[in-house]
């Protein structure tokens, strides 16, 4: 049987990376799935593929997710970007940007699909935080504060969602083999002051006891078993999958 049959799942950021295979994984247990992203031709390729819908939307614009009503029984907050910089050379509007992505934009997403979810008993919010909600890198200090924010604004979903049948957690995977990592090491390489090929010993994998980047397949496995029947007492948590690095 589907787990998901039935179910409609909106995912953002969801035309490539980690969104992507969680689309896909969705869809495999047979939601209905709406890949959100500001690419708009790659959200269609991939919902084409998957039988799903496509919805171009850019989350840095507040202002019009502000009167949203958003149809979802799933929602995962995904959407995502990173800057490396020590704090003192930090860009202010790029520190405003990334909170505006991936903390102001959750909140207002989670908003537009709660009505919906209170209504019909069930609801499964998805946040994709990261080790990064749980500990702190140098050289990152919007995106260290912004998943610590989603980190509360997901615990407090929790609780304001239980009695109606919706739950919210967090997934906090280490170092993801995606394009979002892969465009970090040249920053990495020039704020450590080491070669570009030395960055993922020396720098991503050096907490974690697991020496690999982690699988998108990976996370959407989690995100599945998060969104279906079976995780329904699961709330208000969040799920780490960074091979070790926070045991340390």
């Amino acid at each position: 049987m589907s787990t998901l049959a039935g179910r409609r799942a909106v995912i953002t950021g969801g035309a490539a990376g980690i969104g992507a295979a969680i689309a896909r994984s969705f869809a495999a247990e047979g939601a209905e799935v709406v890949i959100a992203d500001r690419d708009g031709a790659a959200a269609q390729a991939l919902a084409s593929e998957l039988g799903g819908e496509a919805w171009e939307v850019d989350f840095l614009d507040t202002a019009a997710l502000e009167s949203l009503e958003l149809r979802a029984d799933i929602l995962v907050n995904n959407a995502g970007i990173q800057r490396v910089a020590p704090i003192e050379q930090y860009e202010p509007e790029m520190w405003r940007r990334i909170h505006t992505l991936m903390l102001e934009a959750p909140f207002l997403l989670i908003r537009a699909a709660l009505p919906g979810m209170y209504e019909r008993g069930f609801g499964r919010v998805i946040n994709l935080s990261s080790v990064h909600g749980l500990r702190a890198s140098a050289f990152k200090s919007a995106y260290v504060a912004a998943k610590h924010g989603l980190e509360g604004l997901s615990k407090v979903t929790a609780l304001e969602g239980a009695e109606h049948g919706v739950t919210s957690n967090c997934i906090n995977p280490g170092y993801v083999k995606t394009a979002l990592v892969e465009s970090q090491i040249a920053d990495q390489a020039a704020t450590h002051g080491i070669p570009e090929s030395e960055v993922l010993e020396k720098v991503m994998l050096t907490e974690a006891a697991i020496k690999r980047l982690v699988e998108p397949e990976e996370v959407a496995s989690l995100a599945t078993w998060l969104a279906g029947p079976h995780a329904g007492m699961v709330t208000g948590t969040s799920y780490v999958m960074d091979g070790g690095w926070s045991a340390r």
